[in-house]
């Protein structure tokens, strides 16, 4: 028996990173999984590889998202979940950022996930309640210089998720927020995208810059955040709703001091 059997979850931001990884998890633990990206070859490929089904969607789109609940309906009958895990991250000044930069972050980030919630939350109380995790940040409780419009989107998805709780609780509903730290995926290591860049050079320089801000001594690593996408969305966290769920390895806790035990 596994955690997820017989349940039906929107996964978006699927082909890659985290949304992989929370594909790959509630695959295996008898979810019935509708993969959703831009990256088309990718996340057909993947859906192909895990036996489910991928859909296109830009998050930011009302088209788009109104596109995957009838495609999640025609295959598999009904929605019970829905992880919001799309995003993207632009490293800038606050005073340098574009408006146009700022305003697609946001797009993204934080319109998309409310796009997400509304097209969905129908959905799942029609189908007798269930879940809804939002990928917010560690930069969600906290700044981090030239992130200015990754940290207000952030900040708002994390808002978001604690209205919806109150809100779609009498539906069923649960809603919940991961927000991870600094995790070895695209995002944070663009690296991974250069097919000219070496691997193991990119992993030690991470390695040494969060070797000194993160107690832990490392980064996070993708199928970290999808156990605890999967912890959200299964009966395990039955009676948590509107809560930030943090997996950042201590970094919100403290930054460890050189020369002190757990310093570098």
């Amino acid at each position: 028996m596994g955690r997820l059997d017989g349940r039906v979850v929107v996964i978006t931001g699927a082909a890659r990173g985290q949304g992989e990884q929370e594909a790959r998890l509630f695959t295996a633990e008898g979810a019935r999984v509708l993969l959703t990206d831009v990256l088309d070859d990718r996340g057909e490929a993947l859906a192909g590889e895990l036996g489910q089904r991928y859909v296109r969607l830009d998050v930011g789109r009302e088209d788009d998202w109104a596109a995957a609940v009838a495609r999640a309906k025609e295959a598999y009958g009904r929605i019970d979940g829905l992880v919001n895990n799309a995003g993207i991250l632009r490293f800038n000044a606050l005073v340098d950022t574009p408006l146009e930069e700022f305003q697609e972050v946001v797009r993204v980030n934080q319109v998309g996930c409310f796009l997400g919630i509304r097209a969905v939350a129908p959905e799942i109380a029609a189908a007798g309640g269930g879940t809804i995790v939002n990928t917010a940040s560690y930069t969600a409780l906290a700044g981090i210089a030239a992130t200015g419009a990754y940290t207000a989107a952030k900040h708002a998805v994390l808002g978001l998720t604690r209205v919806a709780a109150i809100e779609l609780a009498p539906r069923g509903i649960r809603v919940n927020a991961l927000c991870p730290g600094a995790v070895d995926t695209p995002m944070s290591n663009p690296a991974l995208l250069d097919p000219d860049a070496d691997p193991e050079e990119a992993a030690r320089a991470l390695a040494g810059l969060y070797r000194g801000l993160v107690p832990l001594g490392r980064i996070g690593r993708p199928e970290e955040v999808a156990r605890a996408a999967l912890f959200l969305t299964s009966e395990d966290s039955s009676y948590l709703t509107g809560q930030p769920l943090v997996i950042d390895g201590g970094w919100l806790a403290g930054v460890p001091f050189p020369g002190q035990p757990g310093g570098s």
